[in-house]
């Protein structure tokens, strides 16, 4: 999806020889998506990407489901999830289905024992406390509050925090993200109504070659298991490449709101899709101005999607008893609306500065166990007058 991109140096022509100053080889590596027949890069490594040393006994870190049908509103309290050491044993999935999962993660420290690559989802990682470093073969991508992360399928990667106080909002999304068709032409380019453009695309920088040999771990997770492997190279030792796969990232306060005179539906907030589901963001932004407007958003009925979303900051208007890292969901087959006394209280209001990420998905969700553990109860009740 992001637009080609070239970092470091390179040879002229792609599959030819590209020698080292003492005459040797740099090892090229095609990195590709459906087969030959999709987004690529090319890579030029300093040692050849392949040598394994061993391989470590997999384990199991699938979602444990506690409710599989659900048609209930629920809401989650997502600073509850407790804070651990690891990044990986941070991440706490509470709503899963086959196209995406849906988890929480507040690590403490950074990554430095070990390199982490998905080899069955792409990942974005959305930074709603805290800021640091994602480190790539590709370069490093700085990140703070507010930075959507998009992280591609097989992308050897390591996150660096300048502090202990992170909380992350993750989706795992096992196709591919993309900007809405209806922003895009057909040369790729953001077009001029689009709520984001180009120049809110944030590309690695500064690549670093890290021409070692040793052993470096990297966890695999493939599956739903995690495969541990250790390399005799590290996995950075990139001297450059080209291409259109690489991580990238933009933040929800570079997103530009789209407002009209009567309420505006969801899909005008959409930052990327997927298969089968939707993002959007819900930034601040100027309320409605026809002159007998309401504010509050109206009665939905959920017939074909489940609808998530997380409060990062701000007041919500439509919604009582708030909490930041809050997560609501409202599924298939139920109506859905504003809490008691919101509309009224909505008309003549002139803005919002609510933060907000949603997750729209067009197969029903899963509740795990860590969710119901996090769970208000009683949310369902909400909006009894």
């Amino acid at each position: 999806m992001p637009h080609y991109y070239t970092l470091g140096s390179i040879p002229r022509k792609r599959h030819t020889q590209f020698r080292k100053p003492d005459g040797g080889l740099y090892s090229e590596q095609l990195v590709s998506t459906e087969g030959f027949s999709d987004a690529y890069s090319i890579t030029y490594h300093v040692h050849p990407p392949t040598m394994v040393k061993s391989i470590e006994k997999p384990y199991n870190v699938a979602p444990e489901i506690a409710v599989l049908n659900n048609a209930q509103h629920r809401s989650l309290q997502g600073f509850s999830v407790k804070p651990e050491n690891d990044f990986l044993q941070s991440r706490v999935p509470v709503l899963v289905n086959s196209d995406l999962y849906i988890s929480l993660a507040a690590p403490r420290q950074s990554m430095k024992d070990y390199f982490y690559r998905n080899a069955s989802a792409d990942e974005l990682l959305f930074i709603h406390e805290g800021e640091g470093t994602l480190h790539t073969m590709y370069g490093e991508i700085p990140f703070r509050n507010g930075d959507h992360v998009v992280i591609p399928r097989g992308v050897t990667y390591q996150v660096e925090f300048e502090t202990e106080q992170n909380r992350l909002f993750i989706v795992e999304s096992f196709t591919p993200f993309r900007f809405p068709k209806r922003y895009v032409n057909h040369f790729g380019q953001l077009l001029e109504h689009s709520p984001l453009c180009e120049r809110d695309i944030r590309t690695p920088k500064d690549l670093v070659t890290h021409d070692k040999k040793g052993d470096f771990k990297i966890l695999i997770k493939k599956n739903d298991m995690i495969f541990p492997y250790h390399f005799a190279t590290h996995p950075f030792d990139v001297i450059g490449w080209d291409g259109c796969h690489y991580p990238w990232a933009f933040s929800i306060h570079d997103f530009e709101p789209i407002t009209g005179r009567l309420h505006q539906p969801p899909p005008v907030h959409q930052t990327l899709e997927a298969n089968n589901f939707v993002m959007c963001a819900f930034v601040p932004r100027l309320y409605d101005y026809h002159p007998v407007s309401i504010p509050a958003p109206y009665n939905h009925s959920n017939v074909d999607s489940d609808e998530v979303l997380y409060y990062v900051d701000g007041e919500f208007m439509s919604r009582k008893h708030v909490d930041r890292g809050q997560i609501t969901l409202h599924p298939i087959g139920l109506v859905h609306g504003p809490h008691p006394g919101a509309v009224e209280k909505s008309i003549g209001m002139k803005e919002t500065h609510e933060l907000a990420v949603m997750v729209d998905t067009f197969k029903p969700l899963k509740l795990t166990r860590q969710a119901m553990e996090i769970e208000d109860k009683d949310y369902y009740k909400s909006w009894m007058e």
